[in-house]
């Protein structure tokens, strides 16, 4: 009888433990995950000046709130849906103001400087972007002839661009060598950038340009480390993709694991 008693004390100890813990390490969790999104790169520097409110449950993470763009709602979704114990994202985010037309020159400009902001090797802050009609104009002043062809390259693959009017003059000063350009400032507090937000700025830099949008991609960072996996249609685009995400910001390497999927012709 005391056998029995006491195996049955036991069971409802065990019961009750389970109970309250499972509850603590649910709770641990989503603050953990709100706390990594709101100290993530993206949050203090894209979204800084948003009212993006993270709220997690169970790791089920609802975002609400407002932003300035349509590229920021993408953004915060990104680097949350990256976090550690996230299970789903709900992206209740709001863009203030009215709405552009997707097909509108103010949303292809929004669309452009997004691009060019998260490349390391162009001036987003030195590139005015203009459009008609879907013709960009590029003016503004490139620390070179590389750059400036470089920023006209990135924006001529952005899905919607007819075409690109390049005006940029080049810079006839040089550089001195103590001075750093924008990307190599950032490479150089490299460790901050959290592995979330670098998964973030490679997803939506995909997205943003018209040759790798269509990419079944996926993409994963560990310290800095890019691995892209998925398929291309061709080595070339395997290449372009490697290509475009190694001149993200943060990104200290890729590893392109996506494998190329050969379509085969039917011949009668």
């Amino acid at each position: 009888m005391k056998k029995r008693n006491y195996r049955l004390v036991l069971i409802i100890c065990m019961t009750f433990l389970f109970s309250t813990t499972v509850p603590l390490f649910a709770s641990d969790t989503d603050n953990r995950i709100e706390s990594s999104a709101k100290k993530s790169y993206v949050f203090k520097t894209y979204l800084k000046d948003d009212d993006v409110k993270v709220q997690s449950q169970n790791g089920q993470v609802d975002l609400t709130g407002t932003v300035s763009e349509e590229s920021h709602k993408s953004l915060a979704r990104e680097v949350v849906a990256s976090l550690p114990g996230v299970k789903s994202v709900d992206n209740k985010l709001k863009v203030k103001g009215d709405a552009s037309d997707e097909s509108s020159d103010a949303w292809l400009i929004a669309k452009v400087k997004t691009t060019l902001l998260f490349h390391r090797n162009v001036s987003t802050t030195k590139t005015e972007v203009s459009s008609e009609n879907g013709i960009v104009t590029l003016n503004g002043e490139a620390d070179s002839k590389v750059q400036k062809d470089l920023t006209a390259e990135y924006v001529k693959d952005v899905d919607g661009v007819k075409t690109v009017k390049n005006d940029m003059t080049v810079s006839t000063v040089a550089m001195k060598p103590e001075k750093k350009t924008m990307g190599e400032k950032i490479d150089a507090i490299g460790e901050s950038i959290d592995d979330a937000s670098i998964t973030a700025l490679v997803k939506t830099t995909l997205l943003y340009h018209r040759s790798t949008s269509g990419f079944s991609t996926t993409v994963e960072t560990t310290k800095g480390i890019v691995s892209l996996g998925g398929k291309a249609a061709s080595t070339a685009e395997k290449d372009l993709a490697t290509k475009i995400v190694s001149d993200v910001y943060g990104v200290d390497k890729v590893i392109n694991n996506m494998t190329i999927e050969r379509t085969v012709s039917n011949k009668n």
